[in-house]
């Protein structure tokens, strides 16, 4: 396969450093473009960025000069990955999508629109039909596709086997994220250390909305979202890295802890066969320990792209109660936007 020319927006960022570190070696994507703030453009990645991954900044990347995000910059990419922050986003990815430029994206801005395929590609992958919709140029050469919320990856990815063998009623999640998911510089230190803090600024809306469309039917207007209520609580804990999530299930169809354990072991990939480098063998693994999952033991299993699930049980609540967890910033986020595009590259689209 002829490798594809690849370009980040945000590089600076914590997402966007993330991209550099999981592209370093990919068999497909090569960096050749970095776009961030004017304050950086102009400068080499080296002394534009203050980099906090725990590996060597690459070589590769940081003789980049900088860029700043306008499509005009970019005539030498693909398409580009997007960790931009929301603030800038809307109009700097719609810059790069009418300029015929594909945009695969972090951000939250396009998420709801309802041209824009919010994707994991183990759940919906027929949504990238979406893309067909999108009216950025005349010739469909750009678009944008995003990937969801760092909390409803491993929500998601854990409902579905539920949801397509028994049907869902209701879901009430508790999750206690991880402080890398706040980005760099992050929560001050007073506020984490030895300390939970209960609340998360527009982050249960999100929880609450994007699993309809992710588990939503395809059909010729678009996209027809499930329908069930989602209660969330997001909480922030002392945790370098992985979402763990307390989930609690009303199921349309009862069904025992044993069955859903089944279920969730039985549940083929839809990608399985398809060999896109970043997808983990088994996307979700049950743990049967009941001490497991934990962040600091499994957030990297299958290089931080598994969801994994632990404590499956019956309640005298609703139905069935579990935990899912999953690492933030590689599976919810820049992991998750990378297996996007090689989903992409294998339908065609790019």
């Amino acid at each position: 396969m002829s490798k594809f020319n690849a370009g980040i927006l945000g590089a600076t960022g914590a997402v966007g450093q993330k991209f550099i570190r999981l592209l370093q070696n990919h068999p497909w994507f090569t960096i050749t473009a970095l776009g961030a703030s004017e304050r950086s453009a102009g400068k080499t990645y080296r002394e534009a960025a203050n980099w906090i991954e725990a590996v060597p900044m690459p070589d590769t990347v940081a003789g980049l000069s900088v860029r700043n995000c306008v499509s005009g910059e970019f005539d030498d990419v693909d398409f580009v990955f997007s960790g931009l922050d929301s603030s800038v986003a809307t109009d700097i990815e719609k810059d790069f999508a009418s300029a015929g430029i594909p945009v695969i994206s972090n951000a939250k801005n396009y998420r709801t629109d309802p041209t824009v395929p919010l994707l994991i590609p183990e759940v919906n992958p027929d949504h990238i039909e979406l893309i067909k919709k999108q009216k950025f140029t005349a010739d469909g050469s750009g678009w944008i596709v995003t990937n969801p919320n760092c909390v409803v990856v491993p929500l998601v990815t854990s409902l579905k086997p539920l949801y397509d063998a028994f049907g869902i009623d209701a879901v009430v999640v508790t999750s206690m994220q991880a402080i890398s998911g706040a980005g760099y510089p992050g929560v001050a230190s007073l506020d984490i250390l030895g300390n939970v803090v209960p609340y998360i600024g527009g982050e249960e809306s999100k929880v609450e909305s994007e699993p309809h469309k992710l588990l939503g039917k395809l059909n010729e207007e678009g996209i027809l979202n499930a329908s069930f209520p989602i209660q969330s609580t997001a909480t922030r804990v002392p945790v370098e890295n992985g979402h763990m999530l307390a989930v609690t299930v009303g199921l349309k169809n009862k069904a025992s802890a044993s069955d859903v354990i089944d279920a969730m072991k039985n549940w083929q990939s839809p990608i399985a066969d398809l060999g896109l480098p970043s997808a983990p063998p088994f996307p979700i693994k049950i743990h049967e320990d009941e001490r497991y999952p934990q962040p600091r033991l499994h957030a990297d299993s299958e290089n931080g792209m598994q969801t994994a699930v632990g404590r499956i049980r019956e309640t005298r609540v609703l139905d069935i109660s579990y935990i899912a967890m999953a690492h933030n910033t590689v599976r919810g986020a820049a992991g998750g936007a990378i297996l996007n595009a090689e989903l992409l590259v294998k339908k065609g689209y790019l």
